[in-house]
C-alpha cells in the first residue's frame, strides 16, 4: 500500500524542524503546530527556522502570546511578509487564551480567526490525531503527478483533494500529512524531482511518462497590476520620522515611512531621495520617498544607526536603503 510505503519512507527520512514531533514521539504542541503554519503560508522553511525559534523563546506559549503588545508582535513578524496573518495570530491567540486551549476538530479549528482550511486540516492531524485532508502545495503536487493530473493546480484542486482522500489513512494522518509534505520539499521537488529515490515511483503516472516536471501543468499567468505611492522623509539629529499604518489593509500596524494611500494613478512627480518598485501578491508598487520638511502624522524618531530594530517590513528596508544608497553616492 502506497501509505505504509510513504510512511516507513518517513521514518527513515523525516526531517528534524523545531515545531515538528519526530516519528513514535508525542505529538507536538498545538501552539507550535499553529505558529508553525502560519509562518510558513508564502514563507519558505529556511527562512522560518530561526524566526520560529526567536518568536518562541519570547513568547514560549499562547498565554504569552495573548497578553503580548500588538506592537510587539508586529514588530517581531517584520521581514516574514503577509502581515494580515501577524494580526490574525494575535486574534487568534487571545482567544484560544480565553477558550483555555485549542479546540481538537477540524471544524471548530476553522472557526478561529485566521485559521482557513488547510491550517485547521494541519493542526487536527499533526497536533491532534484527526483524520485530516492536509494539502499544501508540495502535496497538490505529488498527488497531481502520482495520478497524472496535467491541469494546473488552480483548476484540479477538487479532484486533487478527492485522490488525497483515497490515500490518506484513518490513523497516523498526522505523520502521514507531514510525509508527504517532506516528499514533495525533498524528492518530488518541482524541478528535477529524485524519482529513482522516491517510496511511491512504483505507482506515479508522471515518473511513468520520462516527463515528470510536465505535471502538474503551470500557473497561467496574469499580469500584476502596477500603483503608485509617495513616502516622506523628515529626519533630524540623525533620526528619521516614522509612523505606524492603519491597523486594517496592507501592512496593517506595522512601522513606516509617512505618506497617502497608494493609488493606481501615477503621482505628482516631485524631485525623488529614492525609489522602490516592491512586488506583493496581487500588484506592484513603485514607491518614491520624497523630503519633508514637517514630520507627518502621528509617530516616533527612530535613529538611523539602529533601523533594524524599527520592525520595518521589506518594503520600508527598501525604501530607506534607497535613500541612504543614494546619498552615499552623492558624497563619494
Amino acid at each position: 500500500m502506497a501509505a505504509n510505503r510513504l510512511l516507513q519512507h518517513y521514518v527513515d527520512n523525516a526531517r528534524r524542524l523545531p515545531w515538528r514531533a519526530m516519528p513514535g514521539e508525542s505529538a507536538p504542541d498545538p501552539y507550535r503546530v499553529w505558529l508553525s503554519e502560519v509562518m510558513l503560508q508564502q514563507t519558505t522553511v529556511a527562512a522560518v527556522k530561526p524566526r520560529f525559534e526567536r518568536f518562541l523563546s519570547r513568547w514560549p506559549t499562547i498565554e504569552a502570546l495573548a497578553v503580548a503588545r500588538d506592537e510587539d508582535v508586529l514588530s517581531e513578524w517584520a521581514g516574514l511578509g503577509y502581515y494580515a496573518r501577524a494580526r490574525n495570530l494575535i486574534a487568534c491567540a487571545r482567544e484560544v487564551a480565553a477558550r483555555g486551549g485549542f479546540p481538537t476538530s477540524e471544524d471548530e479549528l476553522r472557526k478561529l480567526p485566521g485559521i482557513g482550511g488547510y491550517t485547521a486540516a494541519a493542526i487536527a492531524a499533526i497536533a491532534f490525531g484527526q483524520r485530516a485532508l492536509v494539502m499544501d502545495t508540495n502535496v497538490e503536487r505529488v498527488v497531481a503527478r502520482l495520478n497524472g493530473i496535467e491541469e494546473p493546480v488552480a483548476e484540479s484542486k477538487a479532484r486533487l483533494r478527492e485522490l488525497l482522500d483515497l490515500m490518506t489513512p484513518e490513523i497516523g494522518a498526522g505523520d502521514f500529512s507531514q510525509a508527504m509534505m517532506d516528499l514533495g520539499a525533498t524528492i518530488c521537488r518541482p524541478r528535477g524531482p529524485d524519482c529513482s529515490v522516491c517510496p511511491l515511483n512504483s505507482g506515479c503516472a508522471a515518473h511513468a511518462s520520462g516527463e515528470p516536471e510536465r505535471f502538474p501543468g503551470p500557473k497561467r499567468k496574469t499580469a500584476r497590476p502596477l500603483r503608485h505611492g509617495i513616502s516622506y522623509w523628515s529626519e533630524r539629529n540623525g533620526c528619521v520620522w516614522l509612523v505606524r499604518r492603519p491597523a486594517k489593509g496592507m501592512l496593517g500596524g506595522m512601522a513606516a515611512l509617512p505618506g497617502p494611500e497608494w493609488t493606481d494613478e501615477p503621482v505628482a512627480r516631485e524631485p525623488t531621495l529614492g525609489q522602490v518598485t516592491h512586488v506583493f501578491t496581487h500588484f506592484r508598487l513603485e514607491l518614491s520617498v520624497v523630503s519633508a520638511a514637517v514630520a507627518a502624522g502621528e509617530g516616533w524618531w527612530h535613529p538611523l544607526h539602529s533601523l533594524a530594530e524599527a520592525g520595518l517590513p521589506t518594503l520600508y528596508k527598501r525604501a530607506i536603503e534607497s535613500v541612504l544608497s543614494s546619498r552615499s553616492a552623492l558624497a563619494a
